[in-house]
């Protein structure tokens, strides 16, 4: 340890192989980066294995992780997608932060901390990490899901909360850092953020977008001048004053109007994550074992109340708003963990002056133990809600009609086929079954999907194949057919996959038609007929077959063109 104390890059070395090895043994257990990060940060600490010696250099990796991070968020804060939110996302994201700050604040003054820590750690609470929660509906392919919009859709409202929240900080540690000029200060520091503000509006609206355009030449560049980008805000915010976080910030928001914004996103997700360890083992370098020690009790309290109290306050509004209770509750668990803004946050609160360590600790551990089990939760949201599913029935209303929605395709008519999947392969079926006469009532949770069915004209509900309760509402009386063209990830059958789930709910409320599975290949096709699977289509066999076909056909008629020639 003595010579990593002499060699900086012998000590980064160390902490990157550390952070491998410790990611290694999240990724046995499931869990994300950030869980492995706070470990690796704690354990480098001065109280574990002391490896933590620079200081500055990793001090300075982690301001510029945390512009980055910012810069980040304000990709996604364009003020188009801001202004659509929908309802539901608006009054989820409004209310869970509202109750979550309430009731964490008197919890907090209950467990016998002071009004100020109390008010931090219950602002803090109300963070979800956007970056878990997307990852872990993108891998069960749920992002499109209704619950995934509605999810994403209050995740943002979170993002303006983080930041109407950083410059509420900002400008309280500018008025304390002025001391006797205080006023001035501040009246300086404002003005100095609505000439920037005034600078990115500007650079928004006239140069962004032909700029990147350019510099999208060369994907390289693109990805250093985002960064550069965002380093040179954030020095320029903590030059007039308002900190570098809010500099990050605009420096995203400035692009976030521009095509090239999820190019730039996408690319520097994985520059973030790198960076973002610097910043947990700064922390971890600051905590002291033994007061984390202190707050385990504490700790526990909190934990559950974020775990419980954030997913049945999302239920209870969804509920309330028309939503079925199944959609509220897997909505409801992309919020039962904190974020590594809760972080930044009491990091934010501590270089003011206004909370110590003990509270950082506290919240500290409530991030490690809330998003370790949330991570499970959301990953076996199905069988969870299939356990609970008998005592959730007060989040629902008698008459759940957001998601009804058959008034609208028609709950008197009769259809001839029902396709789950709009997608391209359920969308062509459809068309060409709606071409031959047939009436075709289309199934999809994507939104967008569905929207563009309906703009062709063609009846469409909102509906979840995984979802077996959801086809005893579908009108299934005269269907000679149910068609599942929802695409099948490859790998065992589980109870959680479309098509088993969907057979179950057929079989639930005896349907006796013809059910229509669409797979990848025929693996799993004895299990899937001895459940109720009369059809099963192979899109890239078929289509293989009817090539070949086609191209005999004309094999032959060049055959007889040939023979008659001759």
């Amino acid at each position: 340890m003595d010579a990593l104390a002499g060699n900086t890059f012998y000590e980064i070395a160390t902490l990157i192989l550390l952070a491998a090895g410790v990611g290694f043994v999240g990724l046995l257990l499931r869990q994300p980066l950030i869980v492995a990060f706070i470990a690796v940060g704690v354990l480098a600490g001065p109280d574990a294995l002391g490896i933590v010696h620079s200081e500055e250099a990793i001090a300075l990796l982690s301001q510029i992780a945390i512009a980055v991070l910012l810069f980040l968020v304000g990709l996604k804060l364009d003020l188009n997608l801001v202004r659509n939110l929908g309802g539901v996302a608006v009054a989820t994201g409004l209310g869970q932060v509202t109750f979550t700050a309430f009731f964490g604040f008197l919890i907090c003054l209950v467990l016998g901390i002071d009004w100020l820590t109390s008010l931090y750690i219950a602002v803090a609470l109300t963070f979800s990490s956007t970056i878990i929660i997307v990852k872990l509906l993108s891998d069960k392919r749920e992002i499109t899901a209704l619950h995934g919009k509605i999810a994403l859709g209050f995740l943002i409202v979170q993002d303006i909360f983080v930041v109407l929240a950083m410059v509420t900080l900002s400008a309280l540690g500018v008025g304390i850092g002025g001391e006797g000029g205080a006023f001035l200060d501040v009246v300086l520091v404002f003005a100095g953020g609505f000439a920037m503000l005034a600078f990115v509006i500007a650079f928004a609206t006239w140069v962004a977008t032909p700029f990147m355009a350019y510099l999208s030449r060369s994907p390289e560049l693109l990805v250093i001048f985002a960064v550069g980008w965002a380093a040179g805000l954030a020095a320029l915010g903590d030059f007039l004053g308002f900190g570098k976080e809010l500099g990050g910030l605009l420096a995203g928001v400035s692009l976030a109007s521009t095509p090239f914004r999820d190019a730039i996103g996408s690319r520097l997700a994985s520059l973030r994550d790198f960076l973002l360890l610097f910043f947990f083992l700064a922390l971890g370098a600051g905590l002291n074992l033994g007061v984390l020690g202190e707050q385990v009790a504490p700790a526990v309290v909190l934990s559950l109340f974020v775990l419980i109290g954030n997913p049945l306050i999302v239920m209870a509004i969804m509920g309330y708003m028309g939503y079925r209770k199944r959609t509220g509750f897997l909505a409801g668990l992309t919020v039962a963990q904190i974020s590594e803004f809760s972080l930044i946050f009491m990091a934010m609160g501590m270089t003011i002056g206004h909370v110590g360590e003990g509270a950082m600790g506290l919240v500290t551990l409530v991030g490690l133990v809330t998003i370790a089990l949330s991570v499970y939760m959301i990953t076996y949201s199905h069988q969870l809600y299939e356990w609970l599913e008998p005592l959730l029935g007060v989040f629902e209303r008698r008459q759940a009609y957001r998601e009804e929605g058959l008034d609208e395709a028609g709950t008197a008519r009769d259809y001839d086929f029902i396709i789950f999947g709009l997608g391209r392969y359920g969308f062509e079926i459809g068309e060409k079954l709606i071409a031959r006469g047939y009436k075709v009532l289309g199934v999809d949770f994507d939104p967008e999907a569905l929207t563009f069915w309906q703009e062709r004209g063609h009846p469409g509900v909102f509906g979840d194949a995984t979802d077996p309760e959801f086809a005893g509402h579908l009108p299934l009386n005269q269907a000679h057919a149910v068609i599942s063209a929802v695409p099948r990830v490859s790998g065992p059958l589980t109870d959680a996959d479309a098509q088993l789930a969907l057979l179950h709910g057929l079989r639930s409320a005896k349907y006796g038609g013809e059910v229509v599975l669409a797979m990848d290949s025929d693996r799993y096709g004895d299990e899937l007929r001895q459940r109720g699977a009369t059809v099963l289509l192979q899109p890239f066999h078929d289509a293989a077959d009817y090539a070949v076909a086609r191209i005999e056909e004309a094999l032959a008629a060049q055959a007889g063109r040939t023979g008659t020639k001759g």
